[in-house]
């Protein structure tokens, strides 16, 4: 693949140079060759384009719904006809593989910005309540600040909404995999989108991540990234008593029953654990499964995980890619040692590279069994291709080591009675939980409880969070 230089920020409608003269390289996560280069953006850049965000929503808040909706039409059409370029990049920076990438990677973002340019149809901003009115504004300049492992879905899930609802954006995408968000800059450009409604300024965390946190002429901050940067991001926002949104971490368990189709259970529980490398928030990490069937669990994990081949994600065969940086590939393998230290035990894979590759930031997809939740291995977020198998020994016991965590993000329960699926799920301190292996939804609100954050992003719910409400009382 041909190194993608982009040597230019996008700011008020025009691709401007940086203020600062040094640029980040993009690693194939495959290769671990230079993929691409961006510039490092500087925090003179961001007030740039803060500024430009201010002018521009004086404008852009009182446009047509209507107006705001063909533009964001013309946007899912574009991301749509550009599926390959993006899954492809994606695929090379992430790790993805390219068919996965291809449905997921560019498919979402594309049926995401589709779904609010729909939504706008029939969302009301406005209700009468005796005799007032009440009215859902814009929030105003938005700096939205998104996470490598999807960076384009990501992205999107705060571009759209804060569009949808007349607000304007600055957007600092992740420096380890941002080249889609280049792509949706092109693509503005191309539709016209008045000036300064989307900026684009790339850099790193401490330095354009902070100062679009810490600008006061921002009146809302979300953000998508680890529980640690999200603490920070909220210190930074809280000094001009800005909104804030946080999607952060997970340690997110799979219930199991004991009535659950255990084959079917634990072959989709290994998927949920291993999907884009394991690089994913809502991953199912701590498979919870009763004593009585402990055994019968892991022999079918054990198999599942076996199966999954591991490789080039542009080779057509392999089911998992690297994982996205040699830093991240040091974390997981760290915590690959530090559970068998703990006394777990390692069902397959383990800290080693896979067999036959020597090159790239692969990691074995890891089994654990005899794990229990006070291990490090069950308490912390790993993020990549590694299952905790936990031992309860009623139901109860199953929702209490469920919840001992500081995470509330996501989780699944399965079960032969989709009633009592439901009670369960009903008592789990998540945002979200799949019964029986539910299907993603991009109408439904996704974001966590505890240390997993606050607000919700997709469909209503994520349309509400870029809107403040206001009274007029007649």
């Amino acid at each position: 693949m041909e190194i993608k230089t982009h040597d230019k920020l996008f700011i008020n409608g025009q691709w401007v140079k940086s203020t600062g003269t040094e640029t980040i390289d993009v690693i194939n996560s495959t290769t671990e060759e230079v993929m691409g280069r961006i510039p490092e953006g500087t925090a003179d850049d961001v007030n740039a384009a803060v500024a430009a965000a201010k002018t521009a929503f004086e404008s852009w808040s009182t446009t047509s719904v209507e107006s705001r909706r063909r533009y964001l039409q013309l946007i899912a059409d574009k991301l749509a006809a550009k599926k390959e370029e993006i899954a492809a990049l994606v695929a090379a920076e992430v790790g993805m593989p390219l068919p996965l990438a291809t449905a997921v990677q560019a498919g979402m973002p594309a049926m995401v910005m589709g779904s609010y340019a729909e939504l706008l149809n029939s969302f009301q901003f406005e209700e009468t309540i005796g005799k007032a009115l009440v009215v859902k504004e814009p929030v105003g300049v938005v700096g939205c600040i998104t996470p490598w492992n999807f960076p384009l879905h990501q992205v999107i899930c705060k571009i759209a909404p804060a569009l949808a609802a007349g607000c304007t954006v600055v957007l600092k995408p992740s420096e380890v995999a941002p080249l889609t968000s280049f792509v949706l800059a092109e693509i503005v450009a191309d539709i016209g989108l008045p000036a300064g409604v989307f900026n684009l300024v790339t850099g790193y965390g401490p330095v354009v991540g902070e100062a679009i946190a810490a600008h006061p002429d921002v009146d809302m901050v979300s953000f998508t990234g680890s529980t640690r940067a999200g603490k920070r991001v909220s210190e930074l926002a809280a000094n001009t008593i800005k909104k804030v949104s946080l999607e952060l971490g997970g340690k997110s368990a799979n219930v199991i029953l004991d009535d659950a189709d255990f084959d079917k259970a634990v072959k989709s529980g290994v998927g949920a654990c291993y999907f884009n490398s394991g690089q994913t928030c809502s991953a199912l990490t701590r498979m919870l499964v009763p004593r009585s069937r402990y055994d019968e669990a892991v022999a079918i994990a054990k198999k599942t995980a076996e199966g999954f081949t591991v490789g080039d994600p542009l080779g057509g065969a392999a089911k998992l890619g690297p994982l996205v940086s040699a830093t991240q590939r040091e974390r997981v393998v760290g915590y690959i040692k530090k559970g068998i230290e703990e006394g777990a035990t390692l069902v397959c894979g383990g800290a080693e590279m896979p067999e036959g590759l020597t090159k790239g930031y692969f990691v074995r997809p890891t089994v654990f069994a005899n794990v229990n939740n006070k291990m490090t291995i069950a308490q912390e977020e790993i993020f990549g291709p590694v299952l905790s198998i936990i031992p309860y020994e009623d139901e109860d016991d199953a929702v209490r080591i469920a919840n001992d965590t500081i995470y509330g993000l996501a989780g699944g329960v399965w079960s032969g009675d989709a009633e009592r699926a439901k009670r369960v799920a009903r008592r789990l301190r998540t945002g979200q939980v799949e019964i029986n292996g539910g299907k993603f939804n991009p109408l439904v609100p996704f974001g966590g409880y505890k240390q997993s954050g606050n607000g919700r992003e997709l469909g209503k719910y994520g349309l509400e969070e870029f809107l403040e409400v206001k009274a007029m009382l007649m």
